[in-house]
This record gives structure tokens, C-alpha cells and sequence, in this order.
């Protein structure tokens, strides 16, 4: 498989951080200063979302936020494919696989469904909607369209990615790990467009990993609320346990050892699980300026997070890149890559 386009997308409506927690305080009642020193901890400067910051208090039920959800996700949706086919110079009519994967709301029919109709992708068009991989599902998406194309490389495949994370807002949370996500994540779409044979990094190998008794780590509750943040905060810990092993056995599988790969397209998670990231594999800190730019410029895009690192990435022509995320599950996907 080839990545022959790539393009993430963010709403028009963009804000600072301070704005953000300023927002934020007034919506759910949480204590303004310790608001401000969460915020600042993650190192986001700003943020794009879905709607107006002026609109987010007339979300006042789940009904409400999933209406917006759909209508502002099927735009973006729509741009970060354009942009991508325009990159690979592939026409929509030329799509024969499409993956849609989003954690932050729900439709039936699919949103890829009516992407299809508005984008005028083929009506034979096979489809696989996602829901549920949340951050890990950028990189997830990529490696099932990898396996498609090893069945049909005369094919193009494609993968879309939405979430609206602010849209979950909780006005009546204020727990530890509700006022983390206030402060770290964004809105935005992103698309990949991918080929059998073409131009643009191949991918050489993938894998999967689901680790046992950790469902506590990361997900939502989901009620009449709708979707209430769960972010364990033992998180970072748990990946300093086991990434470094998995991606050294997974390297060494392909006579590779971490020293030897220049070119690292990481989730922006977090700062913490950044950090650990670079220190567990011994990595320059330069590997990860990328993702750490991400992070501060738009904060964490959960599923997207990781296209807009790889839209931003140069590889070195010839030499392997790794591409990896990390979701709930607990499980992370990683991709070796070819430049």
C-alpha cells in the first residue's frame, strides 16, 4: 500500500487557550484557576472547534450536541476527502474502498453513507463504518486499508476520520479527568487516499495490540448524558510499561532497532505520553517536534491527531518511518513505513 494523499482539516472557529478556560469555567462552574493550571500543563495554545464558543451552552442534551455533531461532521468530512483525492489525483468515481472512522457521535445511516452521495463515490462503493477505536483509530484505519489493497492492489482506498470532541462536553463533570479533556482536546477531520502501487510512503508491515484487563484506562461512559470522559489516570505509567518492548519486538521482526528509524509520526496524546514515547525508545528529541506541534497548535484530534502528523511529516526517501497510536482498548497500532 501507498499513502498517496493525506489532508486534515480543522473548524473555522479557532480560539486561544485562555479563551477556551475562560468558556469553560463559566459553562460547567469549575473552579476557574484550577481550570488555568490544567489547561496550561498540556501545552495547547489553541484550539479549533465545531461551533461558535458562544453556542456550546445551548447544547443542553445529548439530542442537541449529536445533531450538531452530524451537520458539522459531514463537512469536514466532505473537505478532508477532497483534499486528499486532490492530492493523490484520484477522482471520487475511482474510490472502491472507504473506512469511516469517528468516536464522538453517532448516525445511522453512517456518515459515510452520505458523504458517498455528496461526494459522488460510486454507488458499489464498499463501506466500513468505525466507532469506538477512538485515538487509535488513525492508524488503525490505515493499516485495514493496507490489508485490503494486499487483496486487491489494483484499488484505491480510502480513509476518513472526524472528531468533534468538544461536542462531548460535560457541563455537570467536574472530575479530574473531565477537566484533563477540557484542556487538551480539539475538533477536526482528516483523510487518506491510498494505492497498491503509486507514489508516496509505502507501508510494509502492521500491528495490533490489545492488552488485557486495561478497559478502565481510556473510553466513555455513555448515557443519557451522552458520552462522559474515562481517562485513567495511570495511564502514562502503563505505557511506559509496555510501548518500548512491543515497538522493539515489532522493529526487530523486521531487522530494524528504534536507532535506526529517522522518521516517527506519533499520536499527539498528551505531553506525558509524549514524553514517555521519545524516553522509553531513546529517541532525538527532534523525532517528535511534529507531533509535539500538533499538540500545541490544535491540541489532541483523538483519531485525526495522527494524519495531521503524517500531513506534516518529510520522510527520508529511502530510509523506515513508524507511524503509532494509541486507544482505548487499551490497545496501540503501529505501522512500519517506507519513505
Amino acid at each position: 500500500m501507498h499513502i498517496s494523499g493525506v489532508q486534515a482539516v480543522l473548524p473555522v472557529h479557532r480560539y486561544t487557550q485562555a479563551e477556551i478556560t475562560e468558556a469553560f469555567s463559566r459553562l460547567t462552574h469549575a473552579d476557574e484557576e484550577i481550570l488555568r493550571r490544567f489547561h496550561a500543563a498540556t501545552g495547547v495554545q489553541g484550539r479549533h472547534l465545531a461551533l461558535p464558543i458562544d453556542d456550546y451552552p445551548k447544547l443542553d442534551s445529548f439530542g442537541r450536541a449529536n445533531a450538531a455533531y452530524v451537520e458539522a461532521a459531514l463537512d469536514l468530512a466532505e473537505q478532508a476527502l477532497s483534499g486528499a483525492l486532490d492530492k493523490a489525483g484520484v477522482p471520487p468515481e475511482r474510490v472502491d474502498h472507504l473506512v469511516f472512522c469517528s468516536t464522538t457521535g453517532l448516525a445511522t445511516p453512517s456518515l459515510d453513507a452520505r458523504l458517498a452521495r455528496r461526494m459522488g463515490l460510486r454507488a458499489d462503493v464498499k463501506r466500513v463504518p468505525v466507532f469506538g477505536l477512538g485515538c487509535a483509530a488513525g492508524a488503525s484505519g490505515l493499516s485495514r486499508l493496507h490489508d485490503y489493497l494486499r487483496g486487491w492492489p489494483g484499488h484505491v482506498a480510502a480513509l476518513v476520520c472526524v472528531e468533534l470532541c468538544s461536542l462531548t462536553i460535560q457541563r455537570d463533570d467536574t472530575s479530574v479527568a473531565n477537566l484533563v479533556a477540557s484542556a487538551l482536546f480539539g475538533d477536526g477531520a482528516g483523510a487518506v487516499v491510498a494505492t497498491g502501487r503509486g507514489p508516496g510512503p509505502e507501508v510494509v508491515a502492521t500491528r495490533s495490540t490489545l492488552y488485557p484487563g486495561t478497559e478502565h484506562l481510556m473510553g466513555w461512559e455513555i448515557g443519557e448524558h451522552g458520552f462522559r470522559i474515562v481517562l485513567d489516570a495511570g495511564l502514562p505509567a502503563f505505557v511506559e510499561q509496555v510501548l518500548a518492548g512491543d515497538i522493539r519486538a515489532f522493529l526487530a521482526d523486521h531487522g530494524l532497532t528504534p536507532d535506526q528509524v529517522p522518521t516517527w509520526v506519533c499520536h499527539p496524546g498528551g505531553p506525558k505520553v509524549i514524553d514517555t514515547i521519545a524516553q522509553t525508545l531513546g529517541l532525538p528529541p527532534h523525532a517528535v517536534d511534529v507531533t509535539r506541534r500538533s499538540l500545541a497548535e490544535h491540541g489532541n484530534l483523538s483519531s485525526v491527531s495522527v494524519l495531521d502528523v503524517l500531513q506534516h511529516t518529510k520522510g527520508r526517501p529511502g530510509r523506515p518511518a513508524v507511524l503509532m497510536a494509541l486507544g482505548p482498548g487499551f490497545s496501540s497500532e503501529t505501522l512500519l513505513l517506507h519513505w
